[in-house]
């Protein structure tokens, strides 16, 4: 999620180290030595870069090796940073609007190919069934995990109306999967709501976008047009995050006006902010009015009942957070995914007036309490599975999962932690062939929706089926079926 953005005086710099490493790395590595530059390391850089242009099976271009070079490092920093050529910089800048040309997947890489964060609610990727966790091995009968993410994207992106062919490995599938899908432009509507029996609310935020808050704001006073709001579920599942202020803004309209929301923490002092329920950190360039203060009072004390998966990601967990911190929902699902780190976006100037940049991570977030999201997430109060079988398997990946992932800060080690509560909610681990895929499918929302029901019964404080009473139910289902396979292995054996 790039939440921040500002311009650099660097370009110049960046030129000049371009020039330097084409006419001699080894003079340049001399003049910094006083600056704790790597001497040896960049010596190695030269020869190696020496070496490509010298013995290389096929001549590559200066501005080739560099830009492949660059990649490398900032790329292997860690999975959300990266370098943005042009198209991809002018592609960054339009993935928030809500609306671009694609399948509607939000994916990281993964050493084995492209791991699905979450598939965008209707779009064709959700329509083909594509799922979080997934793992993208083949675009187009193209291998993945020698591609990096930007290049990877690029092949997924097309004109709308292109087919596209995607090989799938799913955990609980025995073999990969084929899907074909159609591009199309994705118009992502970020909210989504509906009034539920009982006055009850529900509002789903699929991603946030430029526009959420005042439109969170509209569905809660539609919601209590009658003044019968009597408790509300939040839908964040399969959320993968988007913009600071839209997450500042949806957590403004349940919590008392400046309260802290959210902090973040980086090497640099200027990476230290604090964000909070006021109009300055979640009003938007296009606003023209604080759209919170037109809501209802019942808004800041309605019952609510957030629902979170492993694919809610960076805002949706500084929401969940800061709404658990705060005491003003109950967390109902499973652990989220623990992106809880800063992407900056750098913009740089290099060549033919062409702005290029990089993303970099600069700080992690912190809940209100001062919780680390990274590498952790957010751990729900009550856990619900996906389903009354289980949870689905391919939801299972974390960004603890992802390769050189960013390790959660030595000093946040020191804190208090939901280490045990983490542990409580854990599947217990099965055999390889008991990993099986829940029978039951539903559209997030729908009456098939198993967490959706836990939620409203919860509301009319009614029993739910946790996440404890799931797991002792199917355990209790494998022991018995091993029970009668033994059972009728030893009758075929006496006769």
């Amino acid at each position: 999620m790039s939440i921040l953005s500002r311009s650099l005086s660097i370009a110049a710099a960046g030129m000049c180290a371009g020039i330097v490493l084409t006419t001699g790395l080894q003079a340049f590595a001399a003049q910094n030595e006083k600056a704790g530059l790597p001497l040896e390391d960049i010596e190695l850089f030269a020869d190696v870069y020496g070496s490509i242009k010298n013995f290389y099976v096929d001549e590559v271009s200066d501005s080739k090796l560099l830009e492949n070079a660059i990649k490398g490092m900032v790329e292997g920093l860690d999975p959300h940073s990266s370098f943005l050529d042009f198209n991809e910089f002018k592609d960054m800048q339009e993935s928030t609007s809500g609306e671009f040309g694609g399948l509607g997947l939000e994916v990281t890489k993964d050493p084995s190919g492209v791991r699905v964060v979450s598939p965008i609610d209707d779009t064709p990727a959700t329509r083909a069934g594509v799922m979080a966790g997934d793992l993208i091995i083949k675009i187009d009968g193209k291998a993945t995990a020698d591609l990096s993410l930007n290049e990877n994207v690029k092949l997924m992106r097309g004109k709308p109306k292109t087919s596209i062919v995607l090989t799938i490995a799913r955990k609980g599938e025995a073999k990969p999967l084929v899907v074909k899908l159609v591009r199309d432009i994705i118009k992502v509507k970020s909210v989504k709501f509906k009034e539920l029996s009982h006055n009850l609310g529900y509002i789903r935020i699929s991603q946030f976008q430029e526009h959420t808050g005042e439109d969170i704001a509209q569905a809660l006073i539609k919601l209590n047009q009658k003044n019968h709001l009597k408790g509300l579920v939040l839908d964040l599942r399969n959320n993968p995050g988007g913009l600071l202020n839209a997450a500042i803004g949806v957590s403004a309209a349940f919590l008392p006006a400046d309260s802290l929301v959210v902090s973040t923490r980086g090497r640099n002092p200027q990476e230290e902010r604090k964000f909070s329920a006021a109009y300055k950190d979640y009003s938007t360039s296009n606003s023209g009015k604080d759209y919170i203060a037109d809501l209802p009072a019942v808004t800041k004390t309605v019952p609510i009942v957030v629902l979170i998966n492993p694919a809610s990601a960076s805002a949706s967990e500084i929401v969940a957070g800061a709404l658990q911190d705060h005491k003003r929902a109950t967390i109902m699902g499973t652990r989220s995914f623990g992106k809880g780190s800063v992407q900056t976006i750098l913009p740089l100037r290099m060549k033919r007036d062409e702005t290029t940049g990089v993303k970099i991570t600069t700080a992690r977030y912190y809940t209100p309490s001062g919780r680390t999201i990274q590498a952790k997430g957010i751990t729900p109060d009550i856990a619900v599975d996906d389903t009354p079988e289980g949870n689905y398997p391919s939801f299972t990946i974390r960004e603890s999962d992802l390769a050189h992932h960013i390790e959660v800060a030595d000093k946040d080690k020191k804190q208090p932690s939901d280490a045990k509560k983490d542990k409580e909610i854990k599947d217990e681990p099965l055999e390889e062939e008991e990993v099986k895929m829940p029978s039951l499918r539903y559209m997030f929302g729908d009456e098939k929706d198993f967490p959706l029901q836990q939620a409203q019964a919860f509301l009319l404080g009614k029993d739910v089926v946790t996440h404890d009473e799931t797991q002792a139910k199917l355990k209790a289902e494998r022991e018995k079926a091993k029970k009668e396979q033994s059972s009728n292995k030893n009758a075929t054996n006496s006769k």
